[in-house]
């Protein structure tokens, strides 16, 4: 049987099979890029050997087992990390029983690897006194007030993922008849999501004072370059702190960029939107996946309970009306 060289496949795995033939996100690549740039370190001090000199046969299922325990243990990495770690890894190997299927036993027996079930608590959002405490945390009297001010708005309206705000272009928004921001976000699809006239009015005035350059982002930092996923979540703690003075309520949640897409859903769907609809908005590649602000929906659960009888009603026997009056009321 031949010596599969590590090197050799995992670079075809990255260049060919995740670049040229899945076309995957940054995203994605920079994820498997950082699994397996820990699974050869661990290699490496593991089994004395330089990842260059690794071949397939040193990644068998018990090691595979023993570094997402590494991942756990010793990098404090919890359930989700390790599973997405796991997924990256499976990738690679589903990749290498079409390479080397002379190998098929033991990449076999590292797909076979379970996922670890994890408890899933209940999604945080904001309620509307939230909503109106942040964004009225930003002083619009300077330029980077006005423009986080706008962020925030257009992040709690839209539901756009962080690095969808980020990444956003002059040329991705429309704000004459249809106002709407395209944008491309998880797994490369392309959505419009519609925007209120409020938004319109907050976008239009950031947009004239919005220096002139040729990057065309909508949201730049104070140097002109791109606003980096930290500089929201330094913007977003600095506007919650400023904000739970006048709202106690915010000092118990932490409040990241995701918070805000989480308030989009709840918004939509405390006004009656259905799940389908409120997945198009969002990007979901399930319906299924917006079933966690249905489990989170406080106030839809009250609404359902006071339908229900209360405990001390006395049920009494059903009694069918009179045939010949059901008759009639049936022509």
């Amino acid at each position: 049987m031949r010596t599969v060289k590590l090197s050799e496949l995992l670079q075809a795995f990255f260049t060919e099979r995740l670049m040229s033939q899945k076309r995957a996100s940054p995203h994605t690549i920079a994820s498997y890029r950082d699994t397996f740039r820990l699974l050869l370190l661990y290699a490496e001090k593991r089994l004395k050997k330089p990842p260059q000199d690794l071949t397939l046969d040193d990644l068998e299922a018990p090691f595979i087992t023993a570094f997402l325990e590494h991942l756990e243990k010793d990098r404090q990495m919890g359930a989700r990390g390790r599973n997405q770690r796991l997924a990256a890894i499976r990738s690679f190997f589903h990749y290498a029983a079409f390479e080397v299927p002379e190998l098929s036993a033991l990449i076999d027996r590292v797909l076979a690897i379970p996922s670890k079930r994890f408890d899933r608590a209940l999604v945080e959002f904001l309620s509307t006194t939230e909503i109106e405490a942040l964004l009225k945390a930003p002083d619009r009297k300077t330029w980077l007030g006005r423009r986080d001010h706008t962020i925030l708005a257009l992040a709690i309206q839209t539901g756009l993922r962080v690095s969808e705000l980020t990444g956003l272009r002059r040329d991705q928004i429309t704000l004459t008849t249809g106002p709407h921001v395209r944008c491309f976000g998880k797994g490369r699809k392309e959505r419009c999501t519609p925007l209120t006239q409020q938004t319109v009015s907050i976008l239009k005035g950031w947009l004239k004072e919005l220096r002139q350059g040729s990057s065309g982002l909508v949201f730049p930092n104070s140097r002109g370059g791109p606003l980096g996923p930290d500089g929201v979540q330094y913007l977003l703690n600095k506007y919650t702190a400023t904000a739970k003075k006048s709202c106690p309520s915010l000092a118990r949640k932490k409040i990241s960029p995701h918070v805000l897409r989480h308030t989009t859903a709840m918004q939509l769907l405390q006004a009656g939107v259905d799940r389908s609809v409120i997945a198009l908005w969002l990007g979901h590649e399930s319906v299924e996946t917006t079933q966690i602000y249905l489990e989170a929906n406080l106030k839809m659960k009250e609404e359902i309970l006071k339908k229900t009888a209360p405990l001390n009603t006395r049920l009494t026997r059903f009694q069918p009306g009179d045939r010949l009056l059901s008759f009639l009321q049936g022509l």
